[in-house]
């Protein structure tokens, strides 16, 4: 099976359900057993170091059916020599690369001097996959924006020099990931946490031959340099910005990698060849076909939590308790799926919290029962009202208070009126 040569980019949602369904695509591509290996660069000063990377391998082994090899190169400058060498040796036999999280800068320091840009732009000619997300995928292009230094140190908005392995394949740009984020409410945290002024600014300081391509958030960009196409996945948009002018295009076209290459094409549509991608339930893995994870339309944890949180209620309020209960197991699914998501901060603490409330209201409902009393009991009462009806008639009149005053025991009170004899539970 000959290698693919594809460069993949995800905007976030890298080890979250959103992307399930692209990673599954591009393993398909892999001969089988495939060596792909988890490039650990970019977190590797977080002291959690150890544990993204489990996430990340429990991700791929159990929704992507994918064995990553962790390379070891958390740290490149200063560590042992042959460990550094060994890590390099992984990424360069691998026929799958995957880095995501953590902070640009500290990817860019580490792997500055080393093979690591020659080895992915090798593999890009002569086959192989490289998928970098979220903050590796920052260091893509020619430039490279330091987020954590300008958004949370209050650093001035600066460029630095990327790795720019899109520029390999023709395409100048500065890529930036979280395209559409909007965490911060009130304020503007588009464009990675920039905004419209900083990255308006740091536009004017760009030579005039490159661009900013932003990918949305739960959105991906697979660029197949054998067909010389690209594929907008998952939930948003890629959007090619030349000096301030925006072209956004949506998830499920297909286009020519030239539209890249020449960033002027996305401002005139009659010459660019765009086709809306077939929608599919199945792929083929090695042969076999099987089902597609169904289409995610929560881009978090929390959301997920309150739209099930939603449903379940209103299942109750139906009475409808096969529809609680699904409600309880998908949320039960969402908290796995998310688990390898590094962004979800308190989340799953919600999430877990409005699962043991739903287990409790299940619980209740299960003792209390679901159904109107009046629809269980009804044809019960109503026999032993027809049975009054009688004796009354008769002027059986003490049969009739005996059958009342047993009625009236299990809070059942009848009402005799000119229409007949009418029932309700009694509130006290």
């Amino acid at each position: 099976m000959t290698l693919p040569h594809i460069l993949a980019v995800m905007g976030s949602g890298e080890t979250a359900p959103t992307m399930v369904t692209t990673h599954r695509m591009l393993a398909s591509k892999l001969q089988k057993p495939a060596r792909a290996v988890l490039l650990d660069t970019p977190y590797g000063f977080q002291e959690n170091a150890p544990e993204l990377a489990t996430k990340a391998v429990e991700y791929f082994q159990t929704s992507i059916n994918l064995e990553l090899e962790v390379a070891g190169l958390t740290e490149i400058i200063g560590a042992d020599a042959l460990a550094v060498e060994r890590g390099l040796q992984k990424v360069a036999d691998a026929d799958y690369v995957f880095a995501g999280p953590g902070s640009p800068t500290y990817a860019l320091r580490q792997w500055s001097g080393t093979p690591l840009a020659g080895l992915l732009n090798k593999k890009l000619r002569d086959g192989g996959i490289v998928t970098f997300a979220s903050a590796a995928a920052l260091t893509l292009g020619r430039f490279t924006l330091p987020v954590y230094e300008i958004y949370k140190v209050g650093e001035d908005p600066r460029w630095l020099d990327g790795l720019n392995i899109l520029g390999e394949i023709g395409v100048n740009v500065a890529l930036i990931p979280h395209y559409n984020n909007a965490e911060g409410g009130h304020h503007d945290t588009r464009f990675c946490y920039m905004g419209e002024r900083r990255l308006s600014m740091l536009e004017r300081e760009m030579p005039a031959d490159v661009y900013v391509l932003g990918v949305d958030e739960h959105t991906g960009m697979v660029i197949d340099l054998d067909t010389e196409t690209v594929n907008v996945v998952g939930k948003g948009v890629v959007t090619i910005r030349v000096h301030g002018d925006s072209t956004q295009i949506a998830s499920g076209e297909t286009f020519s990698v030239d539209r890249l290459r020449d960033p002027a094409q996305a401002r005139d549509t009659k010459k660019a060849v765009t086709s809306k991608a077939k929608t599919s339930s199945m792929t083929t893995v090695s042969g076999t076909t099987v089902a597609e994870a169904p289409a995610i339309f929560d881009t978090n944890l929390r959301e997920a939590t309150d739209r099930l949180n939603q449903v379940f209620s209103e299942a109750l309020a139906n009475s409808d308790a096969d529809g609680a209960a699904r409600a309880a197991l998908e949320l039960d699914d969402a908290i796995a799926g998310w688990s390898g998501d590094t962004l979800q901060s308190d989340a799953t603490d919600h999430a877990r919290a409005v699962l043991r409330s739903m287990i409790t209201r299940l619980a209740a409902a299960a003792t209390g029962g679901l159904r109107d009393p009046r629809e269980v009991l009804g044809p019960f009462v109503q026999v032993l009202l027809d049975l009054r009806a009688q004796v009354r008639s008769d002027k059986r009149f003490d049969l009739s208070d005996i059958i009342r005053d047993r009625l009236a025991a299990i809070n059942v009170e009848v009402r005799d009126t000119p229409d007949g004899a009418q029932w309700g539970f009694r509130t006290s």
